[in-house]
């Protein structure tokens, strides 16, 4: 299908932006969208199968109407992996450094409705969907409401297919390394001296999982990040740490398990056990929701692609019929771990 557009009145300062240096932001979307563009002076056709091509279009028209200075070639990004418009997706607004800060797809704006509303969320996506980010935010935005007391940051301490040995420095400087990305996202949202400031006065605090036992977490806004990695005694252990007044986030990505093959990872086994227990949601997060750059999520799907391709079929594995996963097609149940590493 062939669409034409002519952009009226003729702003040559708007072309050039929308455009991009080069004609960079016109080939991100022919690229994302699999279309052809072409433009001479302020008419475009854009050629393709019609819902891209629709699609490119209302991309082009987005855009035009921000082009009034330079677009970031991450703006672009962005917009094509939201829904092909520069409007926010609807969901709750965050009292944060970010002004600009909105969910970029639909998923998104119900991860965060799910955070807003029940008191246990899980965050299950691939890497780039703002599983991470979005809990950070919502943890910020409920500090700066002062409907929390404290932010909770945890992980569990394992690295990803390397040894990494003995880490010096304290407590703190030892878990660092593997809270990098919670620290970046607290600074992009509070900036770095309200960080430290929280710091001093105990508002943000981090707890390695292996010392959380015993604990009970009363007004505050705990993030278990990388659940993935997680044992299921370790699962259950955070999980019951929840008090009054607490909400917690638990993010993972279940194709990036780095534990033993022959070990269940805690976030599989409690996505299965609490998928139907009140007051607990679980929002799946899909290489749509992707928000990086467009090559991620193609990297997700073929990755995905390749690991089901490998997998025993259902039949083989010879599961009774309600352990069977209905869920992620990456997810898999502890029988199907056991049968692959002997």
């Amino acid at each position: 299908m062939i669409l034409r557009h002519l952009f009226s009145p003729l702003n040559n300062t708007r072309l050039s932006h929308l455009c991009g240096p080069t004609d960079e932001h016109l080939r991100a979307i022919e690229a994302a969208l699999d279309i052809r563009i072409a433009h001479r002076h302020e008419q475009f056709k854009v050629d393709g199968p019609k819902a891209k091509a629709q699609r490119g279009m209302e991309m082009l028209q987005a855009l035009y109407e921000i082009a009034a200075r330079p677009i970031p070639s991450a703006t672009v990004q962005l917009m094509l992996s939201g829904d092909g418009s520069a409007e926010a997706t609807l969901g709750p607004g965050l009292l944060t450094r970010r002004a600009d800060l909105k969910p970029r797809s639909q998923n998104q704006a119900v991860y965060l409705d799910n955070i807003a509303e029940f008191d246990i969320t899980f965050g299950i996506g691939p890497a780039g969907t703002g599983k991470t980010y979005l809990a950070v935010a919502a943890a910020v935005d409920a500090l700066q409401r002062s409907a929390v007391q404290r932010i909770v940051l945890t992980r569990p301490a394992v690295e990803a297919g390397e040894r990494l040995g003995f880490l010096p420095g304290d407590l703190n400087q030892k878990v660092d390394p593997y809270l990098r990305p919670l620290y970046d996202a607290l600074y992009d949202l509070m900036g770095f001296e309200q960080v430290h400031k929280a710091f001093e006065r105990q508002a943000l605090e981090i707890a390695p999982l292996a010392f959380m036992r015993g604990r009970t977490l009363n007004n505050a806004f705990v993030i278990l990040d990388e659940a993935q990695n997680t044992t299921p005694e370790q699962m259950k252990m955070f999980l019951t740490r929840v008090g009054f007044g607490t909400k917690t986030v638990v993010t993972g990505d279940v194709s990036q398990i780095d534990l033993p093959k022959a070990q269940l990872s805690g976030l599989i086994e409690a996505e299965r056990i609490l998928r139907r227990v009140p007051g607990i949601a679980i929002t799946r997060l899909t290489s749509a929701d992707i928000v990086r750059h467009p090559l991620v999520a193609r990297i997700v799907d073929a990755y995905d692609a390749a690991r089901l391709s490998d997998l025993p079929p259902i039949a083989a594995l010879d599961l009774e019929p309600d352990t069977v996963r209905t869920g992620l097609p990456k997810t898999r149940t502890a029988r199907a771990v056991k049968l692959q590493v002997r």
